[in-house]
Formats: structure tokens, sequence, C-alpha cells
């Protein structure tokens, strides 16, 4: 297999005002594409202090980053608005998976129904024959033509996980040209270019809570506070919580338990509106079932072994995989997995190629 090449010359850059999205920018200038940038509005900015740059990506300073970058490498530039559908598609479900019990992944969401279903429409309006960003994946050809998402060579920065929804025809117009690089080597580039934003910081995950602050953001967009029992798994009573969205499965601080040994959040209890907590052991699982999946290409068998990533810095674990009816699947882990989280990914990995995955029930 070979990493795929592209000989159409119009390319769409989805620039977030970052390093990786600038230097993606400038790569296809250099080898001749006709370059057009692109912003996305998302959500409104949050009111702070004058003066002061919160690390994020899509804000107002990030476009007015993003417009810099392209005057500095004399290519077209526009700011498309999103916030409609940003809102609809990720913010709402994000408040949803949350009030559900759920743990979500917006990143992955946006980047599911936003960049790479929206933006890669309006890319097809604007003439273009490809959508670049600044992810660190890569894409592969083989010799039947076939396009496989593959890891980034930099295993600190990949982020193939966030991209496994991608479907055949979407890689066929998709390029990333920073996925072959290090991050080290994609900041010399950036000052190399003499690039604004050469020296700018990492944004930060979750782009529309700058404060990292997701209790106060639930909160203030109308979920309510509903105290209820934490309970341990035999159902006895060791403590009270102030609503099920303050926690995640995994969490062990800030539950205000004292107790004999370290407690860790299990499971969160909808229907009974209570918080299940337990010992580090008690977090370990051999299986878990996944809905809503996305192949590369449909598995031919009933089952196949394959490496399953449960969330972003997992490191991919051996298992065994079995098709379910209703577009689900099984996993079955050689070896118990720490903090199986309802609402993340299960990324199915062969090396380092994606096979597919999809949301954890």
């Amino acid at each position: 297999m070979k990493e795929s090449g592209t000989i159409n010359k119009r390319v769409v850059v989805a620039m977030s005002g970052g390093v990786d999205s600038s230097v993606s920018a400038a790569l296809l200038k250099e080898q001749g594409y006709e370059v057009t940038g692109v912003s996305l509005q998302l959500y409104d900015p949050v009111p702070r202090e004058p003066g002061c740059r919160i690390k994020t990506c899509c804000s107002l300073d990030d476009v007015m980053d993003a417009a810099r970058v392209a005057k500095k490498l004399g290519i077209p530039f526009e700011v498309i608005d999103m916030r409609a559908e940003f809102k609809e598609l990720v913010i709402e479900y994000f408040i949803a998976e949350y009030e559900a019990g759920r743990t979500p992944n917006p990143c992955i969401r946006c980047n599911d129904l936003i960049k790479f279903d929206l933006l890669l429409k309006k890319a097809n309006e604007m003439g273009a024959d490809l959508l670049a960003t600044g992810h660190y994946a890569r894409i592969a050809e083989d010799g039947d033509g076939k396009k496989w998402l593959l890891a980034g060579c930099d295993a600190t920065k990949d982020q193939s996980y966030f991209l496994f929804t991608l479907t055949q025809e979407q890689l066929q117009r998709i390029v990333f040209p920073v996925g072959k690089l290090e991050k080290t080597d994609v900041r010399k580039l950036a000052a190399e270019f003499n690039l604004p934003v050469a020296q700018k910081h990492e944004s930060q995950e979750i782009c529309f809570i700058p404060d990292n602050d997701y209790v106060n953001f639930l909160e203030s967009h109308g979920v309510a506070r509903k105290p209820g029992d934490i309970v341990t798994s035999d159902g006895t009573v060791v403590g009270r919580h102030s609503g099920v969205h303050r926690y995640t499965v995994g969490q062990r601080k800030g539950l205000g338990i004292a107790w004999k040994h370290p407690l860790h959040v299990r499971t969160i209890d909808t229907d009974m509106n209570r918080v299940v907590v337990g010992g580090r052991k008690e977090l370990e699982t051999l299986s878990l079932t996944a809905a809503r999946a996305t192949w590369n290409t449909a598995p031919a068998t009933a089952g196949f072994r394959a490496m399953c990533r449960i969330r972003y810095r997992h490191q991919p674990a051996p298992c065994r995989v079995a098709m379910l009816p209703e577009n689900r699947f099984e996993v079955h882990f050689d070896l118990p997995q720490t903090s199986v989280t309802p609402g993340q990914a299960a990324v199915l990995y062969d090396g380092e190629r994606v096979l597919g995955g999809g949301w954890i029930e």
C-alpha cells in the first residue's frame, strides 16, 4: 500500500488559526496547488478580560490569526458562519449526552458532521477538488484505488481516533499535509515559512468551553442539578451528588467521599439518579458493545482480530470483534481494560490502518 497522492490542483484548506493548518496551507501552496483558506465561525465568543487570549480554536482570535496567515501566503481567504449548525449538531448533542449519563466526544462529532460533511459540501460549491486539514493522520491508497485512513507518523499527536467516521467517498477528497510529519518538524516549517502563528500554543480539547469548566457550561445551558445518592456496587450509600452530569466514568477526584480505599466512578445510572463507585479493580472489563458503526470496508466475516482504542490517549488493545445486528459490534479484549466509557468511541485498527469504529453503549 502506498500513501495516496493527488492530481487535482484546487484545494480548500480548513484554517483554524493554529500551526498545523497554517503549515498545511503553506505546504500545499509550495507544492503548486491553487489554495483557498477557509475558517469556520462555530460559536459566539466568550466574554473575557481585555487582552486575554485563551487556548482554544475557531474563536474570533483564531479566525484573525488564520486571516493573517492567508495574507502572508497570498491566498484567498473567507469565513463561513456555521454557528447554527454547530449549535444543533455539536453543542446540543454534548448537552444531551451528559444528561443521559454518557461522556460525549464533541471533536469526533464536529469532524463527522461539520468539517467533513458540511464543509466538504461547501468546498464542492467553491469548485475545489480537495479539502485539506491540519490533522495528524494519513490517507493511503492500495492497488485497487481504495483509500485507507492511517495513523499519523507522530504517535504523540496521532488524531486518527477522531476521524474513524470518514467514508470511502470522503477519503477520496481529503488530504492531510502534516500527517507524515512530527510536531517538532511542523513548528520548524512554520518558522521557515515565517508564519505569524509559528510560536502559537496548542488549542484545548473542547473549543467551545475555553475555561474547560464543562459543568458550569452545562448548568448555564439549562442542565438542572438533581441531587441523588452515590452508592457502591452492592447498593451501599456512601455519599450524595448534586447532579449526575458532574461525573464521568473513571473519575476519582471531587467525589467528596472518605473511604478506606480510593473510589472511582464505575457507572452513571440516570434512571435511578445515582452514581455507582468502586475500587480501581472494579473499573476493569473484558468486553464492550458499540453502536452506529462506520466501516472503511464492511467486515467480510462475523468475527475478526483487531486492536481497539477506547479513548484518544488509550494504547490500542488486542481484541476479537464480533458483529451484531443493527450496525453494532462487540469487542472482547485479550486483557481487561479500564474505564470503558459510554458515549466515547471504540475505534478498531489493523496495525496503523483504521478499520472503523462505533460509539460505546
